[in-house]
């Protein structure tokens, strides 16, 4: 069982990850009751002096005050000489809360600067859950001097417990590099299961690595993995107003410094991210309010890469498709609806769909070989494939999504009582 007894996903690891420790990176939760009682909903998060920050954000024109202002302290650089923290509360999402939205995060911050003696401009602050209600912040600054006592290298595990709302299991992804000179590591946990579409973030997400590295190359790195990671999920096709990604760096490795992305090093650091948020963003993808089964979709032979990814969009996106899936039905006249209503280029004739590996329409038409039978026992796997060949050019997208089952509106229709 997760949280409150919520039932874990299928689609669950069977165990969170033993993820390396992060030089210069801590961890400290505690329950301080911003709206569940009796669970920890609340992270504190302390990085070494010297750091750099780098972050995406989600780009709702509803944003919520703490995305707003960690916007604005990133557009000072990154650079983190005194330090940085990171503050995070489950349970509100302090969005659409007027002006007193922004007296919250200010509250929140100052407290943690002051606890940890940083500069407020290096502290940094999410909030997720309900939108539209009044932080009580006052709960959170008189949890931050526990939360001071508590900072644990080790305490990656309980924070990603810390940072769920809906989520059924904590989510946590890894790597280590054999670098010039020693090891870097990797470490990133995330929070996500519902309110999820590409729109850069798409959930909450901490990633720390020990790599010495500027702020504007970790920058960079960060923004090329976007695209085939955290915007390219989707759960409901809807965009959280409070969501966001930071990835520090500490400079703590004894692996030689990352100079350019371009060279052995840089690639190989760059692999390695990737793959940590390419794994974050699955596990989003596999919490999926009320979801049964985990679904690629991969698009090929578009006229151009925009053009699949409104192709996968559409699909991934559709309630019928998506409906279908969960009932187990290889209903692929709804992948052909989805192709059609896309906006993307396409040609009945050249039109290619597969369910795993089998064809099941081609050259306009029903495939000559095709299977009922074999479709329908296909679409009993809990992971699926469904291709798409538009066969006009060598525009390409793959994305990943999950069922829409009843569970979903199990979960919504009284997700704030």
């Amino acid at each position: 069982m997760g949280k409150a007894g919520i039932t874990v996903s299928p689609l669950a690891p069977a165990s969170f990850p033993d993820l390396p420790r992060i030089a210069g990176v801590e961890f400290a939760s505690a329950a301080a009751g911003v709206k569940y009682q009796g669970r920890t909903d609340l992270t504190l998060i302390r990085i070494a002096k010297g750091a750099q920050i780098a972050g995406v954000f989600t780009r709702s024109a509803t944003r919520a005050a703490c995305v707003l202002d960690n916007q604005a302290k990133l557009a000072g650089g990154g650079g983190a000489p005194d330090g940085a923290a990171i503050i995070v509360n489950s349970g509100n999402a302090n969005a659409f809360t007027g002006a007193r939205g922004q007296e919250s995060v200010d509250a929140v911050t100052g407290a943690v600067a002051l606890a940890l003696g940083l500069p407020a401009t290096n502290v940094y602050s999410s909030s997720t859950g309900v939108i539209g209600e009044p932080l009580p912040h006052e709960r959170i600054v008189d949890s931050i001097s526990d939360l001071v006592d508590k900072l644990d290298p080790a305490g990656a595990a309980e924070a990603a417990r810390a940072i769920m709302t809906t989520d059924t299991f904590p989510k946590g992804a890894s790597a280590v590099i054999a670098a010039e000179g020693g090891e870097i590591r990797i470490t990133g946990i995330a929070k996500g299961s519902g309110m999820i579409a590409p729109d850069m973030a798409t959930m909450l997400v901490y990633i720390f690595t020990d790599a010495k590295i500027s702020a504007p190359l970790l920058q960079d790195a960060l923004t090329q993995g976007l695209g085939s990671s955290f915007n390219a999920i989707t759960v409901d096709s809807d965009t959280s107003t409070s969501d966001a990604l930071l990835l520090a760096a500490t400079g703590q490795s004894p692996a030689a410094e990352i100079l350019s992305l371009d060279d052995p090093a840089g690639r190989a650091f760059i692999r390695a991210l990737h793959g940590v948020m390419l794994e974050l963003a699955h596990l989003v993808v596999r919490d999926g309010e009320g979801a049964t089964k985990f679904v690629e979709i991969r698009v090929t032979g578009a006229a151009s890469d925009e053009d699949a990814r409104k192709v996968a969009s559409a699909i991934a996106n559709s309630p019928l498709v998506k409906t279908a899936i969960a009932g187990e039905d290889a209903n692929w006249g709804r992948i052909v609806m989805a192709v059609g209503k896309s906006g993307a280029a396409a040609d009945r004739d050249r039109l290619t769909i597969r369910f795993g590996d089998m064809v099941l329409a081609e050259n306009g038409w029903r495939a000559p070989d095709y299977d009922e039978r074999a479709a329908s026992a296909y679409m009993k796997n809990q992971e699926l494939l469904i291709a798409v060949d538009m066969g006009l050019g060598q525009g390409a997208q793959t994305m990943w999504t999950c069922d829409l089952t009843h569970g979903y509106i199990d979960i919504n229709a009284d997700y704030r009582s």
